[in-house]
């Protein structure tokens, strides 16, 4: 990926920090948003540079349309185009579907949904053709067994479909569009112990998390070369979750 650059939403941490560390040492720039938490987007930015990558980390509310349009400006003025988006910025209410405010479900809407639609758009305006348009969903998007995450899942079914549309839409300039659909994965978010993780791992064919490594290379894969023939798919890493 020498010479491409990439810009990953919700890039300071978990699988966004992971994803944003394994296109660089494939040869891309990275630009990463972040909502708050400046040290550790630094620190991830300082990680590539050590590596010998070039990064920055711009902060942008995935909520935020005017921020999110702003970062994707931000990329294209500072590295000088734009390659590869990965729509990762995402959030959930983890409880009871009666339980949940109005206003935790407008930000689950607004970050997991309105976010990509934002992101992605203004992406398509300066992407070169060739592109990659990223998009991480969920195993809980396409089948739901996790009581709890009636609202998650429905954001996430959302980006399956849409990725499946756009794809048509974008396929004539050779750009690509998939969805990758993480199962439970070691992240501080849903860390593999406690209660919430017993469930999780009993679902797995593996009977065991996965870890932010799993989703990373897969998304370096979809990204590259070698993948130029995958558009339009939702490709699940759940350790047999959806088995």
């Amino acid at each position: 990926m020498t010479g491409k650059v990439a810009l990953v939403t919700g890039g300071s941490r978990g699988i966004g920090a992971g994803i944003a560390r394994a296109l660089a040492a494939n040869g891309a720039s990275i630009a990463l948003t972040y909502t708050s938490g400046a040290a550790a987007a630094a620190s991830v930015v300082s990680d590539i540079e050590r590596a010998g990558g070039m990064a920055i980390a711009i902060q942008a509310d995935a909520a935020d349309a005017k921020a999110v349009q702003a970062a994707v400006e931000k990329t294209v003025s500072d590295l000088g185009r734009l390659d590869i988006l990965v729509n990762n910025a995402g959030t959930a209410i983890p409880k009871p579907f009666i339980e949940a405010t109005l206003e935790e479900l407008d930000r689950v809407v607004a970050i997991n949904i309105r976010g990509v639609f934002i992101a992605t758009q203004a992406a398509l305006r300066h992407m070169q053709d060739g592109g990659r348009i990223i998009s991480i969903g969920s195993c809980v998007g396409e089948r739901m067994m996790t009581p709890g995450l009636a609202a998650y899942a429905a954001t996430k079914g959302a980006v399956k479909m849409f990725t499946q549309g756009l794809a048509r839409e974008v396929g004539s300039r050779g750009i690509t569009a998939n969805n990758i659909q993480p199962g439970p994965i070691d992240t501080d978010l849903n860390p593999a112990v406690g209660d919430w993780a017993a469930p999780q791992i009993a679902n797995t064919a593996l009977k065991r998390y996965g870890h932010v490594d799993d989703i990373a290379s897969l998304v370096a894969f979809v990204a590259g070369p070698h993948a130029s023939y995958i558009t339009g798919a939702s490709l699940t890493v759940d350790g047999g979750t959806n088995a």
